[in-house]
């Protein structure tokens, strides 16, 4: 994962080359507006207008509501009478404590119909303070002052029914207008409704999910997506492929019955025995013992029979007529016939103890026998 100041370079990359592209491509001329690039919060805006210097664009991205940025220096400077040179930076701007604003260089309200009256109040000249950390480490020589506009904006509500929080905006481009204020902030929230327009496609309508080869089940997952999202909405759950199915007649879709499952193969399983030849065992008997044989057994969790192959050592007489059942261990019956057979356990040369110096071990004495020394 790349971090916060990689990517954004990364980010300018990829800008610069499609900005390029579109001035090739006869998209923008000389003397036409600046592209305007909208960025969240994620990507440092600043940071990112410093990167893509040089090209026409103008970088707007939203800030955190807890940032602390730089006024401009007053103009005209007057030095102090203890002298010094003129600094860099102003007064601090602090976004959460109102009495370091100062009174806005342009303040504008609009109606809307969705947030209701929006007011938005701009600053110009506000520059973050840089320094030698974070993404600005590897920067050699002086550190630039990159100065945009500040845009606050307040609305009533929210379409969400939230509680709709201040929006603080910083632009690369300075003196701005009431008129310009207003495309800037309306073009970051056209860039949200985009977002979360993508972010319907993704997780709700979930037209990220199917993978389609062919145009036609394309058009199928489109046309049932409106009735997924409604049906996913009433429901309180995801959208399912299940729901879009019942909802494709709107559209004229017809889907094929599923065709019925296979035959079980225990049924096409023989009921075989290494003991005695019945007349389901096809030429088993005493004498022509195999040490595999195919058996029909039932796995964890499923009803369903199976055909498989298992050692003889390892089943017994099922009470069911379709075969053997798999158990844990052999056991002898009650006439003393084992219906498995397991080898017997023999133990490596490593494994047996040394013979004793003294001979054999004496044998212990049996009930009432007396012990002799």
């Amino acid at each position: 994962m790349p971090t916060p100041g990689r990517r954004v370079e990364i980010t300018a990359v990829q800008v610069r080359r499609v900005v390029t592209d579109l001035i090739e491509m006869g998209r923008w001329h000389v003397g036409d507006r600046d592209i305007l690039v909208v960025f969240d919060a994620g990507y440092d805006a600043p940071h990112m207008a410093h990167l893509l210097d040089g090209l026409p664009v103008e970088v707007l991205g939203r800030m955190r509501s807890d940032r602390v940025m730089r006024r401009p220096v007053p103009v005209p400077w007057s030095s102090p009478p203890q002298g010094g040179r003129r600094p860099k930076h102003g007064k601090e701007f602090r976004f959460a404590k109102p009495e370091t604003w100062g009174e806005p260089d342009a303040a504008t309200v609009q109606v809307t119909d969705r947030y209701g009256t929006a007011r938005a109040m701009a600053w110009d000249r506000i520059h973050p303070r840089l320094t030698t950390r974070s993404a600005w480490i590897d920067h050699t020589g002086e550190l630039p002052v990159i100065e945009g506009t500040l845009i606050r904006l307040q609305v009533d509500r929210l379409p969400g029914g939230g509680d709709p929080l201040p929006v603080c905006l910083w632009s690369s481009a300075t003196a701005l207008n009431s008129e310009d204020i207003d495309v800037r902030w309306q073009a970051f929230l056209r860039r949200f409704d985009l977002k979360h327009t993508f972010r319907l496609m993704k997780q709700t309508l979930g037209w990220t999910r199917p993978k389609l080869r062919t145009p036609a089940p394309g058009v199928s997952w489109s046309a049932s997506g409106p009735a997924v999202a409604a049906n996913s909405t009433r429901s309180d759950s995801g959208p399912s492929r299940s729901r879009a199915r019942n909802s494709d007649d709107f559209a004229g879709i017809r889907h094929e019955p599923p065709s019925p499952a296979p035959r079980s193969p225990s049924t096409r399983c023989r009921n075989t025995s290494r003991y005695g030849a019945g007349e389901n065992n096809h030429g088993a008997g005493e004498n022509n013992a195999s040490p595999r044989t195919k058996l029909t057994t039932r796995r964890a969790g499923s009803s369903r029979l199976r055909c498989s192959v298992r050692p003889h050592a390892a089943t017994t007489p099922s009470t069911r007529p379709g075969g053997y059942t798999q158990v844990n261990s052999p056991r002898p019956d009650i006439s003393g016939t084992l219906w498995a057979w397991a080898p017997p356990l023999r133990r490596s040369p490593s494994q047996r103890s040394p013979p004793s110096p003294n001979g054999p071990p004496a044998k212990p004495p049996q009930p009432g026998e007396m012990h002799k020394p």
